[in-house]
């Protein structure tokens, strides 16, 4: 059953995917729309046969053994991380998505071109609202809305925010929460399958998660909830039948809350989240997941920001794609000082791929991150600016610089309008607070600690 999109149009991504993937896909048609739903179907079964091609030349594995097999992250397990650091990473996610929530449309995401990047689009707005550099929350009003330019999500614009709006950055994370506190750090992706199933209406999710939803469903009805053989065919059923999306960002969005609960010890949270990723994502939408969880773990302690890049870095296979994307977005923020330039140098590439993609938004925080040189304005709105994924982007290099900074790092005019209220649209959390929710992690984070 197709879930996010027709069937016909998850041909098409699942031709490209596989193409990105190495597989020679020449023999598989373009064109589809003529063809009956069940032909469609077979032509998609035909995928799992096709070959590699010789020119291929990345090794990319989804078994958590082979993709940490290399890792050895050095932290310094003296410094105890503190609640104020628990308190900036969830202020921080917050901060970001609402900043990023209202760009997170077609000018700035999936209308990007080469020719006409988001970026630019991005910046045309807070221009027009004599608002640029980026320094708050998107305005409501500008001179670019003159020339077809317009922004969403009105409660989170500038001036009207009173508290953080439902999003699924933020209902990951507060899953992840309930996550952890019922069944604990050893969870499995069975586990993540029930949770979602319990908590999220279907209309809540998007791409990836949508199909895994789905498949998760049709392939769990029949087991008995006090016996649940749920096997690695079952797994890879789940999170690559009808799924092309299986290497997009949904699982990098998900995992912060791990690296709330293993502050401190990144490749702890590098396996939570892959238990959480593997879920629904493969290859480089797992190792992007495995990532940031471990970059943010990192934060708590290692206050030098390439240190923490550098060795979470580890977590990803140096044969992978993404890998090789990061090392390339590296090198261009350290060699170019100026914001727009260097910007202008990643976009180069960061249409090789879906907008919604791992690859291009991974290295987009990665660069906010680091040209923003521990200065919590300076890389969230960087973020922003990229365009693309705003929200996620700008939610996930919040957690990071919340973490390292704490809540004590981040200026009142951030902080205030939220309220330190959360409205998810999640049971228990419908409102919520934002400083009890941290709570909740620091005592969940000493917990596993202890044990």
């Amino acid at each position: 059953m197709a879930g996010w999109e027709p069937i016909g149009i998850i041909y098409q991504k699942e031709k490209r995917q596989r193409y990105e993937e190495g597989f020679d896909t020449h023999s598989m048609p373009d064109d589809v729309k003529d063809l009956s739903e069940e032909a469609i179907h077979h032509l998609l079964n035909q995928f799992a046969h096709l070959p590699l091609r010789q020119d291929f030349f990345y090794q990319e594995s989804s078994e958590l053994n082979e993709i940490l097999q290399d890792a050895n992250i050095i932290i310094d397990q003296e410094i105890a991380p503190t609640f104020d650091q628990f308190y900036g990473a969830m202020l921080g996610r917050s901060i970001g998505c609402m900043l990023g929530k209202p760009l997170e449309v077609g000018p700035y995401f999936w209308e990007s071109t080469r020719e006409n990047p988001g970026w630019k689009q991005v910046k045309k707005w807070f221009q027009g609202a004599s608002q640029y550099p980026i320094r708050d929350y998107v305005p409501k009003h500008s001179k670019a809305a003159s020339e077809g330019l317009y922004v969403g999500c009105e409660t989170c614009l500038k001036d009207q925010i009173q508290y953080v709006e439902t999003d699924d950055d933020i209902r990951y994370t507060l899953l992840s929460l309930e996550l952890l506190e019922t069944v604990g750090p050893q969870f499995s992706s069975y586990d993540v399958g029930k949770l979602w199933h319990q908590w999220l209406p279907y209309q809540y999710l998007c791409t990836a998660e949508t199909q895994a939803y789905l498949n998760f469903a049709q392939r769990t009805h029949h087991l008995s909830p006090s016996h649940t053989p749920f096997t690695q065919a079952d797994q890879d059923y789940v999170r690559t039948h009808h799924n092309p999306y299986r290497e997009w960002i949904g699982a990098q969005i998900r995992i912060d809350g791990y690296a709330y609960a293993a502050a401190g010890n990144p490749i702890l949270a590098a396996r939570m989240a892959y238990q959480d990723a593997s879920f629904s994502h493969v290859k480089n939408g797992i190792y992007g997941a495995m990532f940031f969880a471990a970059l943010i773990a990192s934060a708590f302690v290692e206050k030098n920001i390439d240190v923490c890049i550098h060795q979470t870095l580890q977590v990803i296979p140096k044969t992978s794609r993404l890998y090789e994307y990061l090392i390339r977005t590296i090198a261009i923020v350290r060699s170019e000082p100026d914001l727009e330039t260097m910007i202008e140098k990643v976009w180069d590439y960061l249409l090789d791929f879906d907008p919604a993609h791992t690859m291009n938004n991974a290295c987009i925080c990665v660069a906010s991150i680091l040209f923003g040189n521990g200065d919590f304005n300076a890389s969230v709105s960087t973020a922003v600016l990229f365009g693309l994924d705003t929200d996620c982007n700008g939610a996930t290099v919040g957690s990071f610089m919340g973490a390292l900074l704490g809540e004590s790092g981040i200026h009142e005019h951030w902080k205030k309008p939220l309220n330190d209220t959360i409205y998810a649209s999640l049971p228990n959390y419908h409102p919520a607070s934002i400083k009890a929710v941290s709570q909740r992690y620091y005592d969940v984070y000493l917990k596993i600690k202890q044990e």
